[in-house]
């Protein structure tokens, strides 16, 4: 597993203040390892009960979302927190369950800012009522303008700039990046990042990510009529797999490469129909997010210093299936 040398430090600061903040609740050691996810350690926080409300752009069947909302049930049961997800891949539909949550008293809000223009107003809103926002995932740069504590998750660009270094090695020269959301900021991002530090062509494909099979047929049919086209880049884990088999119907011998990880990627890298994926460990983003925000209420803490915390990006082959087939077998990876 490689990461990015520039998300690196801030890597390392985010994965230590997770293991820290995991020893607070008086677990730990062989038997925390094997503990499933969200069954909890120990007793839980003896601080007041918090109610924090989750509020993404998750669309339905993204198994990314499972992962984060994963994370943040296990800090959840630690910090004595009433944990209320929701989510809408539509920027209007979001901002009305942020506003939900505003109407719930929430104590805290973790928010992804994935159309951010549609959420701008909502979400300066509650900080303005006195509720701390805690953004992540998508829509980094917004984060801090917005009035959030922090913004905890990976930096689109350098991701992208990462897989564009990475393609450039394997050799590759012409790639199709497959965007499944029009408009998400984040994925964009994610495509210009590979452009900029790739030596060869990109070329961006919408395709409607909430209709795999049309999804799959808009990849097969680009490949069908672009033979040049030497990897696929897939920008969220699902889409690997349609990436996969439009592939074998268009008879094409480009390399599968995906943003993101889940256990069907991990297979699929086993198997050695993916090249690699890029691990920006979702687990960690859902765990910190409910960790910030109890911090922030119970101590005064803001983690990273207002700052964006970063968890990768990481390139992950073949090469590291054996440790991770026991995170994701588990759903924290």
């Amino acid at each position: 597993m490689r990461t990015s040398r520039r998300a690196a430090l801030i890597t390392v600061t985010a994965l230590g203040l997770a293991l820290a903040v995991s020893g607070c609740s008086g677990s730990g050691g062989k038997d925390a390892e094997e503990r499933p996810a969200g069954s909890g350690g120990g007793k839980a926080a003896g601080t007041p009960r918090m109610k924090i409300a989750m509020v993404t752009h998750s669309g339905e069947g993204d198994t990314f979302w499972d992962i984060v909302q994963n994370g943040a049930k296990q800090a959840a049961a630690k910090d004595d927190v009433e944990f209320l997800y929701s989510a809408h891949k539509e920027g209007r539909e979001q901002a009305q369950l942020v506003q939900a949550a505003i109407d719930q008293k929430a104590d805290g809000i973790v928010v992804t800012l994935a159309k951010p223009e549609a959420l701008r107003t909502v979400v300066t809103k509650a900080v303005k009522a006195g509720i701390p926002v805690v953004t992540i995932n998508a829509g980094a740069r917004f984060s801090a303008e917005f009035g959030a504590l922090t913004h905890i998750g990976q930096d689109e660009a350098v991701a992208g700039e990462a897989v564009g270094e990475e393609l450039t090695a394997r050799g590759r020269k012409r790639v199709l990046c497959v965007i499944h959301e029009q408009g998400n900021v984040s994925l964009e991002e994610r495509c210009a990042g590979v452009r900029k530090a790739f030596g060869g062509h990109v070329e961006n494909l919408n395709v409607e990510g909430t209709n795999m099979p049309a999804a799959t047929s808009s990849i097969e049919a680009k490949l069908q009529a672009d033979r040049g086209i030497d990897a696929v880049v897939t920008l969220g884990a699902p889409f690997a797999a349609a990436s996969v088999k439009a592939k074998d119907g268009s008879g094409s011998r480009a390399e599968i490469d995906t943003f993101d990880l889940n256990a069907e990627v991990v297979g699929r890298l086993k198997a050695g129909e993916v090249g690699f994926a890029v691990d920006q460990q979702p687990y960690l983003q859902g765990y910190l997010a409910i960790d910030a925000l109890w911090l922030n209420r119970t101590n005064g803490n803001v983690v990273g210093g207002g700052k964006p915390v970063l968890t990768g990006p990481a390139i992950v082959t073949a090469d590291d299936v054996p440790q991770l087939e026991k995170y994701t077998a588990r759903g924290t990876r």
